[in-house]
């Protein structure tokens, strides 16, 4: 039973065990309080899941790279599109083509730089 009776639950309700209470059926399903988020909460979980998938970002372009060692900037980001099974946005993967040039495993072509080399 629930003090004050309402839908909302506040910090100050209390919760206490009905002992009167009887049902026909074994299972008597309570449905769980559900937390609000806070728009700041729901900002920087999303970042932390973006730092995570970073490493999956970097090790997909580098897999397609090694296996295609020259490839033009859409044609990575379309198989990037179609291996990586999360949703992602085109400039975060620009990011993380340009993080992969200035640690060496890329480079831009000398003549067209919308190709990309792969550097072993």
């Amino acid at each position: 039973m629930k003090f004050p009776k309402g839908r909302d639950v506040e910090d100050e309700d209390t919760f206490v065990f009905n002992e009167d209470f009887s049902a026909p059926l074994y299972r008597i399903k309570v449905n769980a309080i559900q937390m609000k988020e806070t728009v700041e909460e729901n900002a920087s979980t999303t970042e932390r899941v973006f730092q995570d998938r970073q490493y999956q970002v970097d090790a997909a372009i580098v897999r397609i790279m090694k296996t295609r060692k020259v490839l033009s900037h859409t044609l990575l980001i379309t198989e990037l599109f179609q291996q990586l099974k999360f949703p992602i946005k085109p400039a975060d993967i620009k990011k993380r083509i340009e993080s992969l040039i200035d640690r060496e495993y890329l480079e831009r072509d000398k003549s067209n730089p919308q190709i990309y080399n792969y550097l072993a």
